[in-house]
């Protein structure tokens, strides 16, 4: 379920390699980060064609015919460590020497990545290792096993929903509130849900966290205690009936609050200074609009191997 949240199904088209990260929790609490590189492959489906007199029976005399369809394939990597971009890479060889046809042979580039890959501790120094396909990686471990991994995913959700859309949510988050997101992009829903994990710390959110929801558990969302969750943006309609459920429209940078939900916001003066520093940050980096929400990257952000983004002009008056 986790692998195609949408379902499996046939496309008469091909679909472009995606990839984005399931989260799934044991019974300890642990988190489990599910790296999943999806693609399409041509099939050939026998479908019945009635026969042109229509007098015989369809079942009997059905006249078959070819056509050409594509199913989705998966490559799924689980790990406990939430080293997303190196799954990524991975994957992406993997996935390159399979439809490529490489030299280097699956099931040693997939026994490197389980047997030969060492991370070092939280602390330690950067290593660099290859999976047997000609490639060079390097992976470097965090400073402190206490502090989460946040990446970009903080500023990307400043920059999607704004800084007051996004204080809104961190006090719903820390007030026990239950949090649904919906978008196109399944890697922006487990971004977003990481980013409001990050801004806990140090505390730590303890209910219901599936930031990828499959469409066939949706019922889980009926559920009587806190959540933080997501759904891609074809199941929002199916929301409608959640009357104590925050809605967050990431690719529309709303946010929907029942009339039943109130929400203590942060007290002044602290408010006023968090919204002045961001708004600081902002100005710096104009990368956290107060009004304006950028989406031009939503249609690559599943993309396994997204295109280069264009580069800068120098001004010729420089």
């Amino acid at each position: 379920l986790f692998c195609q949240p949408s379902g499996w199904k046939l496309s008469p088209q091909r679909c472009p390699p995606e990839f984005f990260i399931a989260v799934l929790t044991d019974m300890d609490a642990d988190r489990h980060y599910c790296a999943c590189l999806s693609f399409s492959e041509s099939v050939s489906v026998t479908l019945p064609r009635p026969d042109e007199d229509g007098d015989a029976d369809e079942t009997e005399n059905a006249i078959t015919q070819q056509s050409l369809m594509f199913s989705t394939k998966c490559l799924v990597l689980i790990s406990r460590l939430d080293y997303f971009e190196t799954f990524r890479n991975c994957l992406g060889i993997i996935y390159t020497a399979y439809v490529d046809r490489l030299d280097a042979q699956l099931e040693v580039l997939v026994g490197n990545i389980i047997g030969s890959v060492y991370v070092p501790p939280p602390g330690g120094p950067q290593i660099r290792f290859s999976i047997g396909a000609g490639d060079r990686q390097a992976l470097q471990p965090k400073l402190n096993s206490g502090l989460p991994s946040s990446r970009n995913c903080v500023a990307l959700l400043f920059q999607q929903l704004g800084i007051q859309n996004t204080l809104v949510l961190f006090c719903a988050a820390l007030t026990d509130h239950k949090i649904l997101f919906h978008s196109q992009s399944f890697s922006r829903l487990t971004d977003s849900c990481q980013a409001i994990v990050v801004l806990h710390y140090p505390l730590r959110f303890s209910y219901v966290y599936i930031p990828i929801l499959p469409a066939h558990l949706v019922e889980v969302l009926s559920s009587p205690t806190p959540f933080m969750a997501g759904i891609h943006s074809s199941l929002a309609d199916e929301t409608a009936e959640f009357l104590d459920v925050i809605i967050v429209d990431l690719d529309g940078g709303s946010i929907k609050i029942p009339e039943c939900v109130n929400i203590p916001m942060i007290p002044e003066p602290i408010l006023t200074r968090t919204k002045k520093s961001l708004h600081l940050v902002s100005a710096v980096d104009n990368c956290i609009p107060e009004t304006e929400i950028l989406n031009m990257d939503l249609f690559n952000a599943d993309k396994a191997f997204p295109p280069s983004p264009p580069k800068k002009q120098i001004s010729s008056d420089m």
